[in-house]
């Protein structure tokens, strides 16, 4: 049984938390596929935006300061799994305004949130960090509040991009009683050699227009004929393997009223490993509207 706090998970597999990728539409494809926890993009706790949490995410926040976070919190607990606080967004709207990575040496201030976000809530709380010169003091601030740390072993400089250090995340590991979440170039290859040092892995780019690599991971060394996720909305069997097309989270996607620039980004999304895919997002990239998206797909694959 995996568990953080006093929440169950059935893995140790985690959909990390992208900005602009996830949705809801996809956030419930990739836990039908097999995801245990699935993250929100990063969320300033003051917009005003509209949001959907019905399928209980892990929630990330983001601020570069305390403001709105208690309020904000009590609002949404009832629709969290979990809370994170991101200390990670190496952008440079992140560098602008001081928060993600940019606020790593204001200690006490990081303290004053992580207190504020434990009294607000007794759902799992978490941090996201990547190396930086105040990481470890970080961690000890964190022992105090927090049930788990995500590293993500790059620094702010290298952005996705370069090498993870491995050796700076095992060194995290091996310093702390928390249980780690790893995060960083994490794939169906590597994703269990790297369990046999952390407690919970993040898969972040390589689920994009691929939410299947859960059920793949989840279901190791069943044979391909054997492999088939059990969707109440449609199935597509691509030439290797069955698994999750566009088609299902189109019909997500509706459902939740999503708006078209979003269905727009992910139906490109899920060009990823398709036939001729470099043209079909060609056209994709042109389209105005949701039956143009569809008749395109259609032409692609015959499934729409």
């Amino acid at each position: 049984m995996y568990k953080i706090r006093n929440l169950k998970l059935k893995n140790p597999y985690f959909l990390a938390p992208m900005e602009a990728m996830n949705d809801i539409a996809f956030r419930m494809l990739c836990k039908k596929a097999g995801s245990s926890l699935t993250f929100t993009g990063m969320i300033n706790p003051l917009t005003r935006e509209k949001l959907d949490f019905k399928d209980k995410p892990a929630i990330q926040i983001f601020s570069a300061d305390s403001k709105g976070i208690k309020e904000f919190m009590k609002k949404h607990d009832k629709d969290a799994s979990l809370w994170d606080f991101n200390l990670g967004c190496p952008a440079k709207t992140a560098k602008k305004h001081g928060f993600g990575f940019f606020m790593n040496h204001k200690l006490e201030l990081i303290e004053k949130i992580l207190k504020e976000m434990r009294q607000a809530t007794d759902k799992p709380l978490t941090i996201k960090l990547r190396i930086s010169k105040n990481t470890e003091e970080i961690i000890k601030i964190a022992e105090k509040y927090c049930d788990a740390i995500s590293i993500h072993p790059r620094t702010q400089t290298q952005g996705y991009s370069g090498i993870p250090n491995l050796e700076f995340a095992i060194k995290i590991k091996k310093s702390t009683s928390l249980p780690v979440i790893y995060s960083g170039n994490v794939n169906e290859k590597n994703a269990r050699e790297l369990l046999k040092t952390f407690d919970f892995v993040m898969i972040g780019r390589e689920a994009i227009g691929n939410p299947s690599i859960f059920y793949k991971l989840c279901n190791k060394g069943v044979s391909e004929n054997q492999r088939e996720i059990k969707l109440k909305y449609n199935t597509y069997r691509c030439n290797k393997c069955n698994c999750i097309s566009f088609k299902d989270y189109l019909t997500l996607a509706l459902k939740h009223r999503l708006c078209f620039e979003q269905i727009k980004t992910q139906a490109i999304n899920f060009t990823k490993g398709m036939h001729n895919a470099s043209k079909v997002r060609e056209k994709l990239m042109k389209v105005k509207n949701i039956e143009e998206i569809k008749k395109i797909y259609k032409d692609a694959t015959q499934q729409i």
